[in-house]
């Protein structure tokens, strides 16, 4: 590898993990303003989604111009390529966190006391998710990529059993739909972000190994518990 392209690399690699960090810290911040009814913070995640869409425009003209100038092969080819993706989902995570910090302005102090579920646990295990899918890409760890992949089933589960417990909140109590249809979309934004935790992970293997596992994860899984 050239000196160049490898110093263009570290560079990309280091404006992808810089955005990493911003949309972790965002997350964290708009699961606080949930809990705490905390509005002033929640308007703060929302205005920190204009950084993230510039930060992502940023990585991707960095990928843009290495694919242009340098024409990379093999290996260094797959993190570009890699990165470009990680890069879109890590920008699409960022609107899902703003769209939860809206949703928490529409919610009262006192009704943080009645939420239709788990709220805390599933926001707990999605954020680590997140950070297991960029600790990942940090160290070049398919193994713990692999774990963020079979821990997306979970919140799955959580986000099925909310939309049902919501349905039924609803018909129990009609005056308070708008109520639990904010509980519900954000159970669904947390999903949401949960799948984009797993696509990270997804393309982080095949940023090391070269293997495309989207939409044949459980497969893959089988066949190598099989060896």
């Amino acid at each position: 590898m050239g000196v160049h392209l490898h110093t263009e690399l570290n560079k990309l690699k280091k404006k992808l993990l810089l955005l990493s960090a911003l949309v972790e810290s965002n997350l964290s911040r708009a699961v606080e303003a949930v809990l705490n009814v905390d509005h002033q913070l929640a308007r703060k995640v929302i205005a920190a989604d204009e950084d993230v869409d510039f930060q992502e425009i940023e990585v991707e003209e960095e990928c843009l111009k290495i694919l242009a100038l340098h024409q990379p092969v093999a290996t260094d080819l797959r993190f570009v390529i890699s990165a470009l993706k990680i890069n879109n989902d890590l920008e699409r995570i960022g609107d899902l966190t703003s769209n939860i910090a809206h949703r928490s302005m529409n919610i009262k102090g006192t009704d943080v006391q009645d939420i239709p579920f788990d709220f805390k646990d599933m926001a707990l295990k999605t954020k680590l998710m997140l950070n297991n899918a960029l600790q990942a890409l940090i160290n070049m760890d398919v193994q713990l990529a692999h774990q963020v992949c079979r821990a997306d089933d979970e919140i799955d589960k959580i986000n099925r059993e909310t939309f049902h417990i919501t349905r039924e909140k609803i018909k129990e109590f009609p005056d308070r739909v708008e109520y639990y249809l904010n509980w519900r979309s954000i159970s669904k934004h947390l999903e949401r972000i949960a799948d984009y935790a797993t696509n990270i992970s997804e393309d982080i293997i095949y940023m090391i190994d070269g293997v495309i596992v989207r939409h044949s994860y459980g497969e893959i899984e089988s066949d190598s518990s099989l060896n």
